[in-house]
């Protein structure tokens, strides 16, 4: 299985293909609905954004409060659809990949494209064993939102399959 790490270099991007199996290291951040929503609107009012989004790894995940003497909660992945509506901007504003479960639009797919990016799934149903890749974890920004506060998240040999590459080929067809 290829190794790859954080940040990812557009040559690696670029070599990725879709079905292709990996483990991924490095930093990633959670968001969700919420947090895209406020992101999207900080971007059109120009303001600040709270993380740097170029070449940024977005994971569709809400971790589950975390227990004593561990670094995270269970960590699955979320539906990414719920996340369309806001992607095509992030990837504009330098967004390089989002880890997610579960096909994306037409639009997600041509921005992808488009930008460059890729969109990687990983196992639903398996948190608690998706969290044992987790080495550290903070709260960097929306801490009101609780578990969907954006997370930075140092990741281990995280795996993920190629869902959509940056030629635009897709598993969902």
């Amino acid at each position: 299985m290829k190794k790859i790490n954080t940040p990812l270099d557009l040559n690696v991007i670029k070599s990725l293909r879709v079905g292709q199996e990996l483990l991924l290291s490095g930093t990633i951040y959670t968001a969700r609905d919420q947090v895209h929503k406020r992101l999207t609107e900080a971007i059109k009012a120009s303001k600040a954004l709270p993380i740097e989004l170029k070449s940024a790894i977005i994971y569709y995940c809400g971790p589950t409060q975390t227990p004593k003497g561990q670094v995270i909660g269970s960590c699955g992945p979320t539906t990414s659809s719920r996340m369309d509506a806001f992607t095509p901007l992030l990837l504009a504003k330098g967004l390089k990949a989002m880890i997610g479960k579960g096909s994306r639009s037409k639009e997600v797919k041509a921005a992808i494209q488009k930008h460059k990016g890729v969109y990687f799934v990983t196992y639903a149903g398996c948190g608690a064993l998706l969290a044992k890749s987790v080495k550290s974890a903070k709260v960097v920004a929306y801490s009101d939102l609780g578990p969907e506060a954006i997370l930075k998240l140092e990741v281990k040999d995280f795996p993920l399959i190629v869902a959509i590459d940056a030629n635009g080929g897709s598993i969902y067809g």
